[in-house]
């Protein structure tokens, strides 16, 4: 029983890409994180070098997988409780796991890396992972109607995408690379009220079974309305027109509303997970 780190993708998903495909909706964020680096090459979301693990089990089989895009936290999926306390051993000892700035793993293997990491740490976000099951059409309706954004609304989607990354304190900036992409494939909706964008909503080119709604947005402005309840509707429905047969969105927990919103469209739970930073 053992934990692989490398940092060619190629090897990653060669070993651990079976494994990650078995659970599409615990993995969601393996699945679309590895696919954009495939897509998009491996500085698609930064300029350190992303790398990878695996973990094989007792039995000879790879069974799990993380990847971390530095300078973003570690993401693991979904993985055997012998692997996370072999994984809590390893931040220690793995050169690569080093100069991690933060893990985003299910809420108790996050408290058990967290408590075994051998330094002071702090949870800095704790989200829920949604999936959808009958989707329910907002009541009241919103005022408006969706379309697809296109090429011509790109400043729009970077001002908005930029002004979502400081909402969530991301420092990451806004990827015109990635936002190109997502417009290639109808990721994204804009709802339209007389005549004029008033929130966005997009989601994951499909991988699979799956893709995830998200980003999110409606400026602040206009909050209150139902654009964003319309907004997800819209994109949930595209999502499943796509090709997925599961559509996923993550929440954060800290936001009443959201959570709200979506259990009223059809979403249901089904796991939380929690990102624990060093301090």
């Amino acid at each position: 029983m053992t934990w692989t780190f490398t940092s060619d993708l190629a090897a990653y998903l060669a070993a651990a890409g079976p494994a990650v495909a078995a659970q599409p909706v615990s993995n969601t964020l393996l699945l679309t994180v590895a696919d954009a680096l495939e897509r998009r090459g491996p500085h698609a979301f930064g300029p350190a070098e992303p790398f990878f693990g695996w973990w094989t089990g007792p039995d000879g089989a790879v069974a799990a997988g993380l990847l971390c895009t530095p300078p973003h936290p570690l993401q693991l999926g979904a993985v055997p409780a012998e692997a996370v306390r072999a994984l809590a051993d390893a931040l220690a000892a793995e050169p690569l796991l080093a100069g991690l700035h933060g893990l985003n793993a299910r809420r108790p293997d996050a408290e058990l890396l967290a408590r075994a990491w051998g330094r002071p740490t702090r949870m800095t976000e704790e989200t829920r992972l949604y999936r959808l099951g009958e989707l329910v059409a907002p009541d009241p309706a919103p005022a408006g109607r969706a379309r697809v954004a296109t090429g011509a609304d790109l400043p729009l989607l970077l001002e908005w995408i930029t002004a979502f990354h400081e909402e969530l304190h991301d420092p990451s900036p806004a990827s015109e690379a990635a936002l190109r992409d997502r417009i290639s494939y109808g990721g994204f909706l804009l709802w339209e009220h007389a005549g004029a964008p008033v929130s966005l909503a997009s989601f994951s080119r499909p991988i699979g079974s799956t893709a995830r709604v998200g980003p999110v947005y409606t400026p602040p402005q206009l909050r209150g309305r139902g654009y964003a309840a319309g907004a997800t509707h819209a994109a949930s429905e595209a999502a499943y027109a796509a090709g997925a047969s599961q559509v996923l969105l993550f929440t954060d927990l800290a936001n009443p509303t959201s959570n709200g919103i979506y259990l009223r469209l059809g979403y249901i739970p089904v796991e939380d997970r929690a990102e624990v930073v060093p301090v």
